[in-house]
């Protein structure tokens, strides 16, 4: 079965999965798809590069991230317009890797915007992973090392999470320790792949 975990940044969604993958599931993990998208030389880093300029590159030819992700987050039509780059190729991986796994393993597709690009189309069960916003903001101004207009910025460019855990199958509370999500995650799993085994 193909389960879709999302929820919002900071949520806790990369630390479910990886419980789900002690649990035995496969990982699709979109984020590391697009980063591998937009390493020096490949297709995708060449049109947001002929959209953005050279500028956004280092000698090296490698991709500036912080820079690109600042861009991004201050200008929502550059979002959309890296978005719009990047999502054909992210979901073209997926579902090639999706297709190869699907006989042999549950897959998890660990997927920020899994609704916002369809990718819930494919998924046999959607859990989302919830936190309230103080929480969501504390954890990544910590992560990221950012002050409270840029965490502000990040949170507000996705979907609000009330909106996600309306449309998900489950919802997991992550207000507690890493031990109490992964706690949540192991009970969850039987639920998810017990019906359809």
């Amino acid at each position: 079965m193909i389960i879709g975990l999302t929820g919002g940044i900071a949520t806790g969604k990369s630390e479910s999965a990886k419980h789900f993958k002690k649990l035995g599931a496969y990982i699709i993990d979109a984020d590391e798809i697009a980063h591998s998208l937009t390493e020096k030389g490949m297709p995708a880093l060449n049109e947001i590069v002929k959209y953005f300029g050279a500028d956004i590159l280092r000698a090296d030819g490698s991709l500036k991230r912080k820079k690109l992700a600042e861009i991004i987050f201050t200008d929502p039509e550059s979002k959309l317009r890296v978005e719009k780059i990047l999502h054909a190729y992210i979901i073209s991986c997926i579902n090639d890797i999706a297709a190869k796994k699907y006989k042999k393993h549950d897959i998890v597709i660990d997927a920020p915007l899994l609704f916002e690009v369809g990718l819930d189309r494919i998924c046999d069960k959607i859990v989302v992973i919830w936190a309230p916003y103080d929480i969501q903001a504390k954890r990544l101004a910590l992560r990221d090392g950012l002050n409270e207009e840029q965490v502000g910025k990040r949170i507000n460019s996705q979907m609000p999470i009330e909106k996600k855990a309306e449309l998900a199958d489950y919802v997991v509370d992550n207000t507690g320790s890493k031990a109490a999500l992964g706690k949540k995650i192991k009970e969850l799993y039987p639920l998810l792949t017990g019906d359809l085994k």
